[in-house]
């Protein structure tokens, strides 16, 4: 098994790290992002969203950075996606899982703008803060979920993910474009990973 089929297995498995369950929390599973791409599949623009989701998840966007991504921040040939980060926070190149860049494509072949932005609302617009939330919001309700997700859990959703597959605070720090590794460690510090190797 590739690497990259491996990663997959793995973080489909990730329900919910070791801490609290209710819905106050801060993050979503990737179990709970399935439920929002089969929300976001009952939408009027059913590509568009799963691709905003796909994007915001897997990127650990705040929703400004997801709203602020040009066309020309995505190479699809190399699979990279540049990210510039927010509140002094570091820029990054990152890699696109397979099943981003997947529904990137789909998104693109339907997207008839010339605008620079790479996300558009209905109007051919950038989008706004208030449409992300107001997305969230319906895709929340249309996939079951029993609360309503808003931008910031996806991108912490992204931290414990990447802390559920193994990787290193430092790691995670640079993705995330954290300055201070105390905003970091609350990802890896509920992760089992870390310790399964202790013993060997």
């Amino acid at each position: 098994m590739n690497t990259a089929a491996k990663n997959d297995r793995n973080v489909t498995s990730f329900t919910n790290p070791s801490i609290d369950r209710s819905k106050d929390r801060n993050f979503i599973t990737v179990t709970e992002l399935d439920l929002l791409l089969k929300g976001a599949s009952k939408t009027r623009h059913p590509i568009r969203n799963k691709a905003i989701l796909l994007t915001m998840f897997w990127h650990g966007l705040r929703v400004t950075e997801l709203c602020e991504l040009n066309r020309n921040d995505l190479d699809e040939k190399n699979a990279r996606l540049i990210v510039k980060r927010l509140k002094n926070s570091l820029p990054t190149t990152q890699p696109i899982r397979p099943d981003v860049l997947r529904n990137l494509k789909k998104y693109l072949k339907i997207r008839q703008s010339n605008q620079r932005s790479l996300f558009l609302n209905e109007r051919n617009d950038q989008f706004v803060r208030r449409g992300i939330n107001h997305l969230l919001e319906q895709c929340s309700k249309l996939g079951g979920l029993p609360f309503h997700v808003n931008p910031h859990m996806l991108r912490h959703g992204c931290g414990y993910a990447l802390a559920e597959l193994g990787h290193d605070t430092r790691l995670i720090q640079d993705y995330l474009g954290h300055k201070n590794i105390q905003h970091t460690v609350i990802y890896t510090r509920t992760s089992i990973k870390r310790f399964e190797a202790i013993w060997d």
